[in-house]
């Protein structure tokens, strides 16, 4: 898969996701098989950068490229401005936010609200290619509601504009994450544009993931909630696309190796005050599934050190370790608690 000039090892992208894919968390994903990852949302009001959250949003030192940064906002030139501020930063593809439907973010017209305005996207897109000499890409919805789904009129804009690919979350605005996520919409704007398209919304599995590609002829695939614990999804899902099988599950110590490792760069990025609070987020996903998990993480949520946290984790992975030699993150593939490979169901 292509965009602009950038050629991705696969087809699996991680979801911009407020609060969860900090520069951490995407360096994790990129090493277990993601093609491409991006960042948190950033606001295109370039006044609001000075805030600590802020400038951690805006921090991509030592990752590898291309880099995409998600905008977010409603005003063309602001919007264009911040991508420049953006590229000066380091990045090399700037992604626009017109698919998020979180009301602090909606009831500034912008995220997916904008689709119920199509000439202001389209003057956002023209603003934002304009103003920047790298890739531009678009993350949607299929529309304001399921009665005015206008996603094939936004792709045509889209691709007008000159953006390079286009990520479709199969659900309106209206529906938030409610329901199923369909995909009958993505097919036929694949079907529509020579663009990218980019299949989100539900792709929990790699049998999943090869499903949708196949039925919506979509180009690539966004990983979102579904990598939350689970980031092995993308080394898994690489492996079943190309071989048709599940790869063996992760050893146990080669779980509590990454973990940890994950724990150090939240404690580092972060700080030892923040790293932990952030932590205790991961570690219940990690977790959430995992024999003596809510016991795990009682305990672990009422820790203030960060070497406290680093030997609870150790300990948990311990008692982990006497139960069995792998572990499956992810329903998919498990016939019982313990699968045909003595893996441990997670």
């Amino acid at each position: 898969m292509r965009i602009g000039p950038y050629s991705l090892p696969n087809r699996l992208i991680l979801a911009p996701m407020a609060g969860v894919t900090d520069q951490p968390f995407r360096r994790l994903c990129r090493e277990l098989g993601a093609g491409l990852v991006v960042s948190e949302m950033v606001t295109s009001d370039t006044r609001l950068w000075d805030s600590r959250k802020s400038r951690q949003r805006l921090d991509h030192s030592g990752e590898p490229g291309p880099i995409s940064v998600q905008i977010a906002g409603g005003e063309p030139s602001m919007m264009a401005e911040a991508a420049r501020a953006n590229v000066d930063r380091g990045a090399q593809i700037i992604d626009i936010n017109m698919g998020c439907p979180a009301k602090k973010v909606c009831k500034r017209a912008a995220g997916s609200a904008l689709l119920c305005d199509p000439d202001l996207v389209a003057r956002i897109l023209d603003a934002v290619v304009a103003a920047v000499d790298v890739p531009v890409t678009l993350k949607i919805r299929t529309g304001p509601t399921p009665e005015q789904r206008n996603a094939l009129h936004i792709a045509r804009l889209a691709e007008q504009a000159g953006i390079q690919a286009l990520a479709i979350h199969g659900r309106t605005r209206a529906d938030k994450f409610n329901g199923e996520a369909e995909f009958d919409t993505i097919r036929e704007v694949v079907a529509a544009v020579s663009i990218p398209v980019i299949a989100n919304g539900d792709i929990d599995s790699p049998q999943k993931t090869e499903r949708i590609l196949e039925t919506t002829g979509a180009g690539g695939i966004m990983i979102g909630r579904a990598a939350q614990g689970n980031p092995w999804i993308f080394r898994d899902t690489v492996h079943y696309l190309e071989h048709g099988r599940l790869p063996p599950a992760p050893l146990v110590e080669d779980v509590q190796d990454r973990v940890l490792s994950h724990l150090t760069d939240l404690h580092h990025f972060y700080g030892e005050y923040s790293g932990v609070r952030i932590a205790r987020k991961h570690l219940g996903w990690y977790t959430q599934n995992l024999p003596g998990g809510e016991d795990f993480r009682r305990g672990f949520n009422n820790l203030e050190k960060a070497g406290q946290q680093w030997r609870a984790v150790e300990q948990f992975f311990l008692q982990i370790s006497a139960l069995g030699d792998r572990i499956r993150f992810g329903r998919y593939g498990e016939v019982s608690a313990r699968n045909k490979d003595g893996a441990l169901a997670a």
